[in-house]
């Protein structure tokens, strides 16, 4: 199985840092990536960082990966609560895919605590703020080395 990890994140993640502070805090998505990278060479993964704006392409990276990737961390964002295309598209990969917020998502308004993309996540992270990606790069990292045996 592929080492190559593809991490996702969806709308306004790009305004990491400066909006919303007293939710999100203020690492950047540069911050958040520079870490991923670190943490991935940690393990031994290779890291495909990516944010959008735009669910299509989103749904253009989750297609990429399946056919390159081990596996998928993915912050959706408020596709999280709206995106039946993107758990369409999450349906098609045969690996494990972690979601991952930066807030408690369930301490939250009630409409987001629904989320499309838990039906196809081997694992949820939520309220652990940036510290989230580290973890489900570790846990990913375990998944697919387990997958090797």
């Amino acid at each position: 199985m592929s080492r190559l990890v593809y991490v996702l994140n969806g709308p306004n993640l790009n305004l990491l840092g400066k909006r919303q502070p007293a939710i999100y805090g203020y690492e950047t998505l540069a911050d958040v990536e520079a870490d991923c990278r670190r943490v991935g060479q940690e393990l031994g993964l290779e890291i495909a960082f990516h944010q959008s704006n735009a669910e299509h392409q989103i749904i253009d990276w989750i297609h990429k990966a399946r056919e390159r990737a081990g596996g998928i961390v993915i912050n959706p964002a408020a596709f999280t609560h709206t995106s039946v295309a993107i758990l369409d598209a999450l349906n098609t990969c045969e690996f494990p895919i972690i979601e991952v917020h930066i807030s408690n998502v369930h301490k939250r308004e009630s409409f987001r605590h629904h989320s499309y993309v838990s039906l196809v996540a081997s694992g949820v992270i939520a309220g652990f703020g940036t510290q989230g990606y580290q973890l489900a790069l570790q846990r990913l990292a375990r998944l697919i080395e387990e997958a090797k045996k």
